[in-house]
């Protein structure tokens, strides 16, 4: 791997478990392919907003196969394959080069094995487990945001917030929960799988940890947290996939659009609280959406298309 792991000890753990090394980063597409010859690779996989998009042809000029990940728009990038691993994705711009959808969702192997084997069952409880998580350092500061929307709700509840930084934890110490509500901080950690499956609700930012909570058939009500989300998290939104909390800056919003739309997703998250036919709806639609098997299509259809190539040679 190639690249940096700031502040996450989780996943430098989850590298070092599967011994495989991290290398820093190469910033330029002829520092890509000296690093891609010096470790003799025959495919290079490309998932980064600040690459300069010329690397992806000029390792393909070199010999070297390259798929890049992208979010519906492909910044320009000339590589052989490209992966939008979205719900409802599709180009028509790249015909015969793109493996579009969520059925080539890149899943985990703790995620996969935790999968149910059928969509969970509608459960009354009086006061839900919920999960709140954003992201591996949460970034943006969406934790305390949408952890006072919880609170607002009012509904009876044990909450737990993945909190990736200090600053991040010192703003949950200042909500005050209401009655029957607890707020519980906890690290990042590798263990988010089993989080989700003992949650009743999970609340979470609209990235790719949407295909995760899908495969695991959890009821979710989604934000979007910053511009890349947005056409991902309608679609997901309007096939009842998940809820919809709308916008992060429309929730932090100031003034009597800030406070209606902070209202109208207390709103969605009491409905969903209170009823767990409405969770188990959703529920039911993410587990059929994504079955875990994903990577291993993308696999293959790297490997058939690399393999001619190699035939050939």
């Amino acid at each position: 791997m190639f690249g940096a792991v700031e502040r996450l000890d989780w996943a430098t753990a989850e590298l070092a478990a599967r011994g495989i090394p991290l290398h820093p980063g190469p910033e330029s597409p002829a520092e890509l392919v000296e690093a891609a010859r010096r470790h003799e690779l025959d495919v290079l996989v490309l998932d980064s907003y600040e690459l300069d998009p010329a690397g992806a042809g000029a390792l393909r000029a070199a010999g070297v196969f390259t798929l890049a990940l992208i979010d519906g728009d492909s910044r320009g990038q000339d590589a052989d394959l490209y992966l939008d691993q979205n719900f409802g994705a599709q180009s028509a711009v790249l015909p015969g080069r793109l493996l579009a959808g969520s059925g080539y969702a890149l899943l985990r192997d703790s995620v996969v094995t935790a999968r149910p084997p059928a969509p969970r069952p509608a459960t009354a409880v009086s006061r839900p487990r919920v999960l709140a998580f954003f992201g591996g350092t949460d970034a943006v500061g969406a934790a305390p945001v949408l952890t006072r929307v919880l609170v607002a709700t009012g509904h009876p509840m044990d909450l737990t917030v993945v909190v990736g930084r200090p600053e991040i934890e010192a703003e949950l110490e200042e909500i005050t929960p209401g009655r029957g509500q607890v707020v519980r901080p906890v690290p990042p950690t590798g263990s988010l799988p089993a989080l989700i499956t003992d949650a009743d609700l999970v609340v979470s930012a609209a990235g790719t940890s949407t295909w995760e909570l899908c495969c695991l058939g959890a009821p979710s009500a989604l934000v979007c947290v910053v511009d890349n989300q947005r056409d991902s998290y309608a679609r997901v939104v309007r096939h009842g996939l998940a809820a919809g909390l709308g916008e992060l800056p429309e929730l932090t919003g100031g003034g009597v659009a800030g406070r209606a739309a902070r209202a109208t997703a207390a709103r969605t998250l009491h409905g969903l609280l209170s009823s767990p036919q409405r969770r188990t709806a959703l529920a039911a639609r993410a587990w059929s959406t994504v079955d875990g098997r994903g990577r291993a299509r993308v696999v293959d259809a790297v490997f058939d298309a690399v393999r001619p190539a190699a035939v050939g040679g």
